[in-house]
């Protein structure tokens, strides 16, 4: 049976669940909710959900390893369920993406995304398809790691939120069988146009 693991980025605890940097565990919360699947396990530093979409076996992951380290927890996972660099989907934040667009890629360099290059080292490959989330730049003089560690204005947060529902609609588009080019296609951003036909009151 085929399995497909879709990982979410962020930082563990209360303290950084609202944070821009946790973008991609707020898309992966929004996916398990519309499939009915709950993180009710963990296993290599990782909370797990598992669930069935058709055909595919789904596990939903978020690592507990905090950013840098996100790696630790995805290789070891990866082996555990024999789960190739390909059949993952890494759903994070991206600076260079401006808020409110999102964007599908099958592979490339981390662009100076820590978790993303732990992950990148840990499976020895930049063949892994991910989906990024545009929290934009911070301003001049303002320190980059403050701006990812804070949460989104609310200004941001009406062009994000409806971002990450458009996120976990794609992330589901995917997992029932559609490819990536066309998911590309479909749900690549071009210019600020996620808020267009979405609900924006989805602020965690």
């Amino acid at each position: 049976m085929p399995v497909q693991m879709v990982v979410g980025l962020g930082n563990p605890g209360p303290r950084y669940e609202t944070t821009r940097h946790n973008a991609g565990f707020m898309v992966l919360d929004l996916l398990a909710d519309e499939l009915g699947i709950n993180f009710n396990s963990s296993r290599h530093q990782a909370l797990i959900g598992r669930g069935m979409v058709g055909e595919r076996r789904v596990l939903l992951v978020k690592p507990q390893t905090f950013m840098n380290n996100s790696g630790q927890a995805v290789a070891p996972l990866a082996r555990w369920y024999s789960i190739a660099p390909a059949e993952m989907i890494i759903v994070h934040d991206d600076l260079d993406l401006a808020p409110g667009r999102m964007r599908i890629r099958p592979a490339g360099s981390s662009g100076g995304h820590r978790g993303l290059q732990s992950i990148i080292t840990a499976l020895g490959t930049t063949a892994i398809p991910r989906l990024k989330i545009g929290i934009g730049r911070p301003q001049a003089g303002e320190d980059v790691v403050d701006y990812v560690l804070r949460p989104f204005s609310e200004g941001d947060w009406a062009l994000v939120g409806p971002a990450l529902l458009k996120a976990a609609r794609a992330l589901r588009f995917l997992l029932e069988g559609g490819g990536l080019e066309e998911a590309m296609n479909r749900f690549n951003s071009r210019g600020n146009d996620s808020s267009q036909g979405e609900p924006a009151g989805v602020k965690p």
